[in-house]
This record gives structure tokens, sequence and C-alpha cells, in this order.
């Protein structure tokens, strides 16, 4: 009952870290339009946004695992949380400079945390307690992280987005000093969510710091090997590469819907975001719904249906008028939801001891969200469409159909993880 008891407070503790990383995920899709609106930014400098933050995980990962093997778990999530907190207090000054570098630098460091975090919970939820159970335990932590999808928008737009905001050309028009007070009112309405986040990071640091955690021992069999032999096995070679594009067009279908409802649809912004949280909310109904699914269907042949539906809809996205759009991009938010655990199942499926390092590598590739966004934002800059520059969305659902097909064979009967 002690045991049960001890493992029951761990458990808790670290599927609250799933709700705060998905929160602070998802105020992107936020901060994205108003920067671009306070900084009068392209579409391709806004969307280094998602680079500041994607880019992180390619960085840390492997760092991250090396923390972990050191110094252990517990270790490994205060470091996280401590950037974590860090990067939030950085919206400061941030704010106060009015430098839109100094809000990607802020950015990073957040991410840099959330790398850490990810890399460690992960695992550990898996190996809290009764191992026929980790999957259900992953499952249900990652929930949270679909909630937070749904509420991060609707509570991020309420507290930074602004009413009724200048157009570039009226910003231009203003004197000198009226455009510098106007620029810092824009990003002085960021600080406060930012600070209130990053002193409830704090808090839960010190937790965590004062807190006695399970210890948990793994197995060690074949940590010697390079993390990228792995790669000699074709089903996690080919899961990177579908997960590096599937990243891509996930961060670009959900970071870049406000801005896409403003510019293309007309949506005042104070109206979009309760279309982000809407897409939160389908990408959380759309992984219960898949799970049951798969009960039925081969997790590999529903994903096939889905990015072959998911493909449809960015037609819809690219040739489709006014609000019929924006329902479009929330659609693909649910067919999306099943394509990370999926592709991540397959990757790491039947490679015994390297299955750490295909992990690993799977989790590196998710820096296609720091690279394809730009690549959507700058040919959207080039031929001036928007719409049009979803192709490169269409691209990137192609490779997971392409990815599901030639692996419609898998004997994996249920996703886990998620992102």
């Amino acid at each position: 009952m002690a045991q049960t008891k001890k493992y029951t407070l761990a458990i808790i503790l670290i599927t609250s870290l799933f709700f705060f990383w998905g929160f602070i995920h998802n105020l992107d899709p936020i901060l994205i339009p108003h920067l671009r609106n306070a900084f009068s930014l392209s579409h391709f400098q806004a969307s280094l946004v998602d680079s500041a933050v994607f880019i992180a995980y390619f960085v840390l990962a492997i760092p991250a695992g090396m923390i972990m093997k050191r110094y252990g778990y517990k270790a490994g999530i205060i470091v996280g949380l401590a950037l974590f907190a860090l990067g939030c207090f950085l919206f400061v000054p941030a704010a106060n400079t009015i430098n839109y570098v100094f809000f990607l630098g802020a950015l990073f460091v957040v991410a840099c945390g959330l790398a850490i975090l990810e890399t460690a919970a992960n695992p550990y939820m898996t190996i809290l307690g009764d191992p026929s159970k980790a999957t259900q335990r992953l499952n249900f932590a990652q929930s949270f992280n679909g909630l937070a999808a749904f509420v991060a928008p609707i509570v991020g737009g309420e507290f930074i987005l602004t009413e009724a905001p200048k157009s570039a050309e009226e910003i231009a028009a203003l004197s000198e000093q009226a455009r510098t007070a106007y620029i810092q009112a824009e990003t002085s309405s960021v600080k406060g969510p930012y600070l209130i986040l990053g002193i409830i990071i704090l808090a839960i640091t010190a937790v965590f710091i004062f807190t006695k955690l399970p210890d948990a021992k793994e197995d060690q069999e074949g940590e010697r090997r390079s993390v990228f032999s792995a790669l000699r096995h074709k089903n996690v070679m080919w899961a990177v590469i579908a997960q590096f594009f599937y990243i891509g067009a996930q961060v670009s279908v959900l970071s870049f819907l406000v801005m896409f409802a403003t510019d293309v649809a007309g949506i005042a912004p104070a109206d979009a975001k309760y279309y982000s949280g809407a897409a939160g909310l389908a990408f959380m109904l759309g992984r219960f719904i898949g799970t049951f699914f798969m009960r039925y269907i081969a997790p590999t042949k529903l994903l096939l249906v889905y990015a072959f539906v998911a493909i449809l809809l960015t037609f819809v996205v690219i040739y489709g008028k006014g609000i019929a759009t924006v329902y479009a991009l929330v659609g693909i938010a649910f067919f999306m939801s099943i394509m990370f655990p999926t592709i991540f199942a397959v990757g790491v499926e039947g490679i015994g001891a390297e299955t750490k390092s295909a992990s690993s590598l799977i989790v590196m590739s998710i820096v296609g969200g720091a690279a394809v966004p730009p690549l959507l934002g700058l040919l959207s800059d080039t031929i001036g469409s928007f719409q049009l520059a979803y192709y490169v969305v269409l691209i990137c659902f192609a490779v997971v159909a392409l990815f599901a097909w030639s692996n419609k064979q898998s004997e994996i009967t249920e996703a886990s993880g998620g992102h």
C-alpha cells in the first residue's frame, strides 16, 4: 500500500508537467500573431517563433539523455523546470526592450527546459508502477497535454491579444514616439501571463526539489552503442523522416491558425483565439477516438486513413473561401492527433536494446517544427498567397501517408507517447 502511495504522488507530479508544457506550447499560436502585429513582421519573420522553440529540441535531445543517465530523472526534471521558469521570466526584459530577437531568445530558453522535461517525463512515467499499465499511464498523462491545447489559446488570447490591433500601414503612419509607445503597450501585455506562469513553474520546481521521488532503474544493455547506430533499422530511419515532416505540418497548422483566420477568413484576432482553442479540443478528441478505433483497426492502417483525410482537408485550406478554410484547419487538427504516437511506436518496434537510441533520434526529428513553418512563411511572402503556401503542409501529410503505406504490415497494437 505504501508503495502504491509512493508511486501515486510521483505520477501526479509528473502528470502536471504534461499540462504545463502543453500550455506553454499552445500559447505560441497567440504569441505569433501578437508579435507579428506589434513588430510589423512578415509571415517568415513571425514563423521564427516556432524555429526558436523547436531548434531547442534538436540541440538538447542528446544532452538531456546524458543528464538523465548520469544524475537520474529527478535531476533532469529540476533542470528542465528551472530553464522553463527562467525563459518565462526573460519575457519581462524582452518586452521592456521591445526587441523581437529578445523574445526569440526567451522562447529558446523555455524550449530548452521543455526538451529536457519531455525527455525525462515520458520514459519516467512508463517505469513508475506496474509495467503492464505503462502505456495506460502515459496516455492518461498525455490527455492533460490535450487539455492544455484547448485551454491555452483561449486563456492566452484573453490576456495577450489586442481587441483592435493597428495594421502595419497604421503603425507606419504613426510618429516615432507614438509608434514606440504602441509597440511598448503591445509587448507589455505579454509580461503578465508569462511572469505568472514562471512563478508557478518555480513553485513546482521547489516541490520537486523537496519531494522524494522513487528511484527508477532501467536496463543498461546497449548503452555504449552510438545513438546513430539505430538508424540501421529501416523502421527507425523512416520514422525519423516521417516525424520530421509530421511535426512540421502540426506546428504549421496550429501555430499559424490565428494568423490564417485573421488574414484569410477576416476574423478578428480576439475571436480567432476560439478557433485555435477548438483546434486544441479537436486534437484531444481525435487522440481519444483514434485510440478507441485502434481496438478494431491496425494503427498504421488508421494512420493511412487519417493522413489521406488530412490531405483532402488541406486542399480545402488551399482553395476554399472564408470560414470554410478555418473549419478545415480545425478538422486537420483532429486527424493529426494519432500521427506522432503511431509513427513513434512503429519507429521503436522490435529493435530491443536500441530502443533508447531510436527514441532520442525520433525526439530530435521534431526539429521539423523549426524548419517547415519558416519555409511556409517564406513561400507565402514570396508568392503573395498565404493559402497556396499550404502546399508545404500537404507535402508533409503525403510523406506521412507514404510512411503509413510502407509500414501497413506493422504489428503494433497500440500507440503510446505523443506530442
